[in-house]
């Protein structure tokens, strides 16, 4: 027997609760008494750059944001920006100041860890 197709809204619903689900596994990690300043600065770096996979969880929710500023930049009324800056602004915030943080964050707890 089949189903009707999921719609889109139904399909983001539940990519975001797995992405919930998987985040708050790492809350978890974090939590853990035995977590150490080097092993919870690896876990930050993890979520600014994936060393397995390209990107990393900041960079590709700053993506996920570009993508629907310029689908917004498309369809909001006389292009006047007002849906679409803020998602670039968001996207932004996401690379350029919190995963900044992150990295400094990782750099403080675990030096001899940074890439650089």
């Amino acid at each position: 027997m089949t189903g009707r197709p999921r719609t889109r809204l139904e399909r983001v619903r539940a990519s975001v609760g797995i992405a919930q689900l998987a985040l708050q596994q790492i809350e978890d990690d974090l939590s853990a008494d035995d977590v150490d300043g080097q092993e919870i600065a690896a876990i930050l770096r993890e979520l600014q750059e994936d060393v397995d996979h390209p990107g990393g969880l900041f960079p590709t929710l700053a993506q996920l944001l570009t993508v629907a500023a310029r689908r917004a930049e498309q369809i909001e009324p006389d292009r006047d920006g007002d849906a679409s800056c803020p998602l670039h602004e968001a996207a932004a915030l996401l690379t350029d100041h919190a995963g900044q943080r992150l990295n400094w964050a990782a750099r403080s707890l675990d030096p001899q860890g940074d890439p650089e």
